[in-house]
Parts: C-alpha cells; structure tokens; sequence
C-alpha cells in the first residue's frame, strides 16, 4: 500500500503531465494553422484601399447643399487655370466657364438631385415576375400534386346533406332546422 505521500507525488506528476501536454497540443495547433491554412485565407496579401473617415468627405445631399469638400480635389492644367480666372472679376467668365467652375465644386445641380429615379418599376416588374412564377407554381401543384377533390364537395353531395340535416331536424330551436318551414316545404 502507497503511503500518503507517494500518493499526493504521483498526484502532482499526473497533473503535471496533463499540463505538459496540453501545452504542447496547443503550440501544434497554433504552429499548424498560422503557417498555410491562415495565410491562404487571407489569398494572395491583397490590401483593400482604406477610407479616412476622418478625413471631410463629399456627398450630394439636398438638406446639406455645401459639401466638406469639392468633387474634384486634383486639378488639371485646364482647371487650375479656370480656377485663376474665377478670382478675376465672373463677368468676364462665359457661360460655359461658369458651369464648368460649379462642376469643379459640385458633383450634380438641384434639379438632378431632385430628379426622380425609376428604381420603382424594377421593384413592381420584380414583384410581378414573382408573383406570376408563384401562380405558375400553384397551378402546377394544383394539377399535378394536390389528390383530387373528394365527392362531398360536389354540389349534388351539399343538396343531399342539407335534406338530410333537414329530416332530422337538427337544432330546430336555434339553428339549422330553425329556418325551415315543414309545413310549406321552404325556407322560412
């Protein structure tokens, strides 16, 4: 027989070893899922371009008409020179010298942002084709899947029942039979 002390010794190298082992199965996962099915995950070290959110962005909005910024940032020869003119007096600018500096600034005018878009008749046209590949779905199920309809739905089978409840004077105080006048052979 073990003394206590040989008992609580082999206890701790028990232990001991579960956590050896442990350790060591989770450097081997580690080791095994950083180096190809991590990397492989991610294809071939692409970078997606990154906003600055923190940077004034440009948005056509009719409740904010001033945008943060212009749409155009990086000016061309013929810009920058458009843009030395407008510091001059704006009578000596043209018409179309005028439109161009707005576009400079602004992406659309008010009327091309109020201008409605016909994204409406893509919805109902894609609610109408799935409402016709609907019905044509019903109908087939209809024809080919649905059991036939039973005899007691016939309107000779109805009749039949309904002269039946009637000589059996079912419910006559309140119900059925209540309607019914037997002397005359009538709805009452």
């Amino acid at each position: 027989m073990m003394s206590s002390k040989e008992a609580r010794s082999l206890k701790m190298l028990h232990l001991t070893t579960g956590r050896v082992g442990c350790l060591l199965s989770k450097q081997v996962v580690v080791a095994l899922t950083s180096s190809g099915a991590r990397m492989s995950s991610h294809g071939h070290h692409e970078v997606s371009d990154s906003v600055d959110m923190s940077q004034p962005m440009y948005w056509d909005r009719l409740d904010t008409p001033l945008p943060d910024r212009p749409w155009k940032d990086v000016l061309d020869s013929t810009d920058k020179s458009l843009k030395q003119k407008e510091k001059g007096p704006w009578t000596a600018l043209s018409k179309e010298e005028k439109i161009a500096l707005y576009r400079l600034k602004f992406n659309h005018t008010y009327p091309e942002m109020k201008r409605p878009s016909h994204e409406w008749k893509t919805v109902i046209g894609g609610m109408f084709i799935v409402f016709g590949i609907t019905g044509l779905v019903v109908l087939w199920q209809c024809h080919y899947v649905y059991p036939p309809q039973p005899h007691t739905f016939g309107e000779e089978w109805q009749a039949k029942q309904v002269q039946r409840m009637l000589d059996m004077q079912i419910n006559p105080i309140e119900g059925f039979s209540a309607q019914w006048d037997y002397k005359n052979k009538q709805w009452k």
